[in-house]
């Protein structure tokens, strides 16, 4: 069956039979704000002062950009991190670490028991909760103590969520602060936010999510908020200032790291300077201003990645000044060649979610073997759909292409070693 899904006035034609809750996916993504349903989940196995304890030994590990290297203590701390996660990469199967590249989605109003079968059968490393969770957080560490039952002996999952503030604030009710937009968190003192955001560190831990998919670092510099799709409209950056703007992304990592909560800064290197919605079109969707150097909104993100940030999300907006032939989550040019390369950045690159509008040209099965050859690391994917055929897609070229196994291993290295820093393995 073949269905529409419509918004300002552009169609997307997904050839598959669509549920209302995949409906609500199309127009989700990793990071987009919305009204949707209802949902429930447990406390986290590991208590919170653990894996407080356990962020703050390794959040200074990752190196800032341009960095020349690490203290000793540093070192041997990535370094024992890395021989963890070694030994449980050694242990798994070529399916199984597939399965630590794929963060699939599980919707409010769902119950976990609903996407087990991706586990059983493609091993899915990471969850990310979608929609409206309205139940609290009793509610959502309920289901999150569900899914972690269904992880790898040897590695727990990331269990995510876009909580920024404002519009995209995806988990509330009983035990969730309601956040204000990034805009107004923007206008306070930094030491205010990093306290705030502890706070709501604090929460999410309790909730059983381990990984905050926040803060937006990109600058709008179209000619209105409104104007700006993706970011201005919702107000979702810490203001007009890149400088401000890192500044804030920093104290909102910080305040993560501080209740031991992972983060992804987002979303390299911007979507400021676009009119277009990625998750909802491909049209406006070209930036032609932003350039690899630490200007403009660029700014915001190297001062930012100097917090040690865990993840960087890359986006799916095409930069002409910069690689005009690829969206950057795509692009061999900035995901390996400027963030690894440039930035020194070796931490876990995740993309924007991969059921996007911006990538409808491009056939679901291929989308993850790109972003892997790009240099990227886990694969976030916003409509259920498109689990299948991107684990079907990175299977069989992993099984066909040794030097594609290698990125395979090099990635799911990654994200192993990120979950061996924080206490998950």
């Amino acid at each position: 069956m073949t269905h529409l899904v419509q918004h300002k006035h552009q169609y997307r034609v997904i050839q598959v039979v669509i549920t209302a809750t995949t409906l609500l996916a199309l127009v989700s993504g990793c990071s987009m704000p919305l009204t949707l349903p209802n949902h429930t989940s447990s406390a986290p196995s590991q208590s919170q002062t653990e894996r407080s304890q356990s962020h703050n030994q390794y959040k200074q590990a990752t190196p800032k950009p341009n960095s020349t290297g690490k203290s000793q203590a540093d070192q041997q701390h990535t370094d024992s991190a890395q021989h963890r996660a070694q030994t449980v990469l050694r242990s798994m199967s070529r399916q199984e670490r597939i399965g630590q590249l794929i963060m699939a989605p599980l919707f409010a109003g769902s119950n976990a028991s609903q996407i087990k079968p991706w586990f059983d059968q493609y091993h899915i490393g990471s969850v990310l909760l979608l929609g409206n969770w309205n139940t609290g957080v009793q509610g959502v560490a309920a289901q999150a103590q569900v899914l972690q039952t269904y992880a790898h002996p040897q590695a727990r999952l990331f269990i995510s969520a876009d909580q920024e503030g404002g519009a995209v604030q995806h988990l509330r009710g009983v035990g969730f602060d309601r956040m204000p937009t990034a805009v107004q968190q923007g206008q306070l003192p930094l030491e205010n936010l990093r306290a705030q955001s502890k706070q709501w560190g604090l929460q999410l831990a309790q909730a059983g999510v381990n990984l905050n998919l926040a803060p937006v670092a990109g600058t709008v510099s179209t000619s209105s908020r409104q104007a700006n799709a993706p970011i201005g409209m919702y107000d979702r950056d810490f203001g007009l200032d890149p400088s401000n703007n890192g500044a804030h992304a920093a104290a909102f990592i910080e305040g993560m790291h501080d209740a031991g909560v992972l983060t992804a800064v987002k979303h390299f290197p911007g979507l400021g300077a676009i009119t277009g919605n990625t998750d909802f079109t491909a049209d406006s969707i070209v930036d032609t201003t932003t350039a690899l150097d630490n200007t403009g909104q660029m700014l915001g993100f190297t001062t930012a990645l100097q917090s040690h940030p865990d993840m960087v999300m890359m986006s799916l907006a095409t930069y002409a000044n910069i690689d005009a032939d690829h969206p950057a989550a795509l692009s061999h040019t900035i995901v390996q060649g400027y963030v690894r390369n440039t930035l020194h950045f070796q931490g876990v690159i995740t993309s924007d979610s991969m059921s996007a509008a911006a990538l409808a040209s491009i056939p679901a099965e291929q989308l993850g073997t790109q972003f892997i050859e790009a240099g990227g690391d886990l694969l976030c994917i916003g409509a259920s759909e498109y689990v299948a055929p991107i684990a079907q897609g990175l299977i069989q070229a992993d099984s066909s292409n040794p030097e594609f196994a290698q990125l395979v291993d090099q990635a799911a290295l990654r994200v192993l070693t990120l979950k061996a820093r924080a206490g998950l393995l």
